[in-house]
């Protein structure tokens, strides 16, 4: 353990923590000390303190004791002739730095408010506003479902700026191909990575996974209380247990830090603090290596790395397992990508979007109908029109395979959106028939064409679904009657599709499914599919489970006998109670399908809605994840996700999909939807029709979706409750709910 290390984390420390008891002092003398404090949209406040400590910082007053702990945690300084190992030391020096910072960024909030965007904003150049600052709830629980899926295998946490700004793309480009998010904070010398990129022309956002939280060392902060949200999220950690955040972060959270320029003491007081996580530091500058000594899983700190090899020696640093194919298409590929806009200024030409007609079908064929890899466009590519114009696009994929089945079909074409997506330059949106297709003017200068898109297709079915498919042949149509024919065929083959599932139910089918997909941070939770009770992040129904377990009969979804029914009303089965008791490691023995009230099934934070008991109007409500606004029950999304979304079983609450509530099994075991006295405007206009075929066809009730309270009469019990006896809601006279 070198001793210039140890010296540098521990004098950062006293120099931080220094600097914020100066600005904590500074801001008790400008504000009263009931003064709220804290991040925008979080229900974790201060959420390294709040998960490490336990502490709620919401005041100034509050501040004062985990400033005080931070204190406590710096060692004496180095001494020339001291031979005692320093790596305790150093950790303790470092963990209070950054308790130290994360106040620091809390005292910003307060002094300067609009310092940071709020939550997704775009980035605004022009304006001088390109700081995302802390990460809110809604955007941790969006992006936590690339986490659970693989799709984001790690982070990268970039402190400084590199020599140049091509170095500095060259860098973030890397780890957008291996589909890691970068996260920048600091500066060196003035200059931040995020304006190199910006200057590089590097489009920057959460949607990019090119995070700019903030240009000096403190908002590195929010990279580790992101982490630790995390653990508490899907991890189902109670905040306090220090010892198991970052266990779990070390375990789970593949996250590690690049240094660029010179590690001052404060730099160094950070690094020393990642360490804690199990986050390793590679540096591009000659410092003092520190090796494997127990706490990261390789190397602590690995100096001097040339930066076109530090993307790939911090994955190896970290542990990283990082599959890259490489595809022959002259734009770089990955779900990095996936978020790309193509704006206005930036456009080259578009299909669909109601510009056009885009449709997209697969189908099965027989083995000698087709040739594997063949691409094909019928009409004219992009090379053949100019700016600005539109052409319609039509996507038919053929697929065989021995072991290819026509359910199938719909798992492979809903693969196309993010796959196209992932093809640096592209914009796609929607999917079946009201798709959009949108390419920028860089992608022309790179030399795209529509046949990149078969090419991606192609590779990327084999890749992925090689044990079901032995040939896939591509057509792309961009003339308008060729269009419209495949929209009349694709239109009837999707309501073949949709009429299969909506004509099952639990009663008919003796096999659910598992998912247990989101066990990567959730790993108590376990998902039963059925034909009435889609998965509650709405990615998976029953004959998608099925299809993907004959796909991968080791992967998340596997058949789960129900067994012998030991309450129909709820939905408990002794097969599904016997499955879950193992799946979840002993920790849950049972739970009901259609009850919210009596042992709802377990939730994890990847639920599109949640769904709460409001017993003084005798019913329910439900939020979805996009609604940022207060709710009758007194908590938003984010407060109740962290409440029931690490996997536990919440009576009460239950999380949900969208498509659920108007299913019939939709908490039937509590009286069903005619229960449903409030949700979001905006998610009650999305679902107005089916709530309303759902009411009739149920309980003989018309418009039943006008009788469902929402954010713009009230969200209160008290200021709905006019509201539902004006319009006689049913829930209002049925048994009691809690009874």
């Amino acid at each position: 353990m070198s001793k210039l290390i140890a010296f540098a984390v521990i004098q950062g420390g006293y120099n931080i923590i220094s600097k914020v008891e100066g600005e904590y002092e500074t801001a008790l003398q400008t504000y009263d000390a009931a003064t709220k404090v804290g991040f925008p949209n979080t229900a974790y406040y201060l959420p390294i303190i709040y998960s490490l400590l336990g502490l709620k910082v919401e005041t100034l007053e509050d501040i004062r004791e985990p400033l005080e702990f931070a204190r406590s945690l710096l060692p004496p300084h180095v001494k020339s002739k001291n031979h005692l190992p320093y790596l305790g030391p150093l950790l303790d020096a470092g963990m209070g730095a950054i308790l130290a910072l994360e106040i620091k960024e809390a005292l910003r909030y307060l002094n300067e408010p609009d310092f940071y965007l709020a939550s997704e904003e775009d980035i605004d150049i022009d304006a001088g506003k390109i700081w995302l600052g802390a990460a809110d709830d809604v955007i941790l629980r969006k992006r936590g479902v690339e986490f659970v899926d693989g799709s984001a295998p790690g982070f990268a946490v970039i402190l400084g700026s590199a020599p140049t700004p091509q170095i500095a793309k060259d860098i973030v480009e890397d780890y957008q191909k291996k589909s890691l998010y970068s996260w920048f904070a600091a500066n060196h010398n003035g200059t931040t990575l995020t304006e190199q990129l910006i200057e590089a022309g590097v489009q920057l956002g959460w949607n990019t996974r090119l995070v700019p939280f903030g240009p000096d060392i403190s908002s590195a902060a929010f990279a580790a209380g992101f982490a630790n949200r995390v653990a508490m999220t899907f991890g189902g950690i109670e905040p306090g247990n220090y010892k198991k955040i970052l266990l779990y972060n070390k375990e789970r959270v593949f996250a590690f830090a690049n240094a660029l320029g010179d590690v001052g003491t404060e730099w160094g007081a950070v690094a020393g603090g990642v360490l804690n996580w199990g986050f390793p530091v590679i540096v591009d500058t000659d410092i003092p290596a520190v090796l494997p000594t127990g706490i990261c899983t390789y190397e602590h700190v690995v100096p001097n790395i040339p930066h076109d090899q530090i993307c790939q020696k911090s994955i190896e640093t970290r542990g990283l397992k990082v599959t890259v194919s490489e595809i022959d298409i002259p734009m770089s590929f990955g779900p990095a990508f996936e978020g790309e806009r193509v704006r206005g200024a930036d456009l080259f030409a578009q299909m669909g979007g109601g510009k056009t007609q885009a449709t997209e079908l697969v189908k099965l064929a027989e083995m000698n109908e087709i040739e594997d890899g063949k691409v094909e466009i019928i009409g004219p590519d992009i090379a053949d029109i100019k700016e600005g114009d539109t052409l319609p696009l039509g996507i038919y994929i053929q697929v065989a395979g021995r072991e290819f089945q026509s359910d199938f079909e719909p798992i492979l074409e809903r693969q196309i959106h993010h796959l196209t997506n992932y093809i640096q330059y592209i914009m796609h949106i929607g999917q079946r028939d009201i798709t959009w297709v949108r390419v920028s003017k860089a992608a022309v200068e790179k030399g795209f064409s529509l046949k990149h898109i078969g090419v991606v297709l192609h590779a990327k079915f084999h890749q992925d679904f090689s044990n079901i498919l032995d040939k896939v042949q591509v057509t792309l149509y961009t003339n308008k009657d060729d269009v419209d024919k495949l929209t009349e065929r694709a239109r009837a083959e999707y309501r073949i599709r949709d009429e299969r599932v909506e004509n099952m139910s639990d009663e008919t089918e003796e096999i659910f499914y598992s998912c247990t997909l989101c066990q990567s941070f959730a790993p108590n939770h376990v998902c039963t599919v059925s034909p009435e009770r889609t998965g509650l992040c709405g990615a998976y129904n029953w004959m998608d489970c099925k299809a993907a377990y004959e796909i991968n009969p080791t992967g998340p979804n596997q058949p789960i006998k129900k067994g012998e029914c030991l309450d129909p009303v709820l939905g408990q089965w002794k097969g599904i109670n016997d499955f879950v008791y193992k799946a979840s490691r002993g920790n849950i023995d049972h739970y009901n399908l259609y009850s919210m009230v009596t042992d709802p099934m377990t939730t994890c934070g990847c639920c599109e809605c949640i769904a709460a008991v409001l017993p003084g109007l005798n019913g329910v409500m439900t939020v979805n994840r996009d609604y940022m606004g207060e709710t009758p029950c007194g908590m938003k999304f984010t407060t109740l996700a962290g409440v029931m979304g690490g996997g536990a079983s919440s009576p009460g609450f239950v999380g949900h999909s969208k498509y659920n509530i108007t299913q019939k099994k939709f908490i039937i075991g509590d009286g069903g939807i005619k229960r449903m006295v409030w949700m979001p405007k905006i998610l009650k206009d999305e679902i107005k029709d089916r709530l309303d075929k759902r009411g009739e066809e149920a309980y003989g009730i018309k418009n039943f979706s006008d009788m469902i309270a929402d954010d713009t009469i009230g969200v209160t019990e008290d200021e709905i409750r006019p509201f539902l006896e004006k319009v006689g809601h049913p829930a209002l006279a049925m048994d009691p709910i809690m009874g």
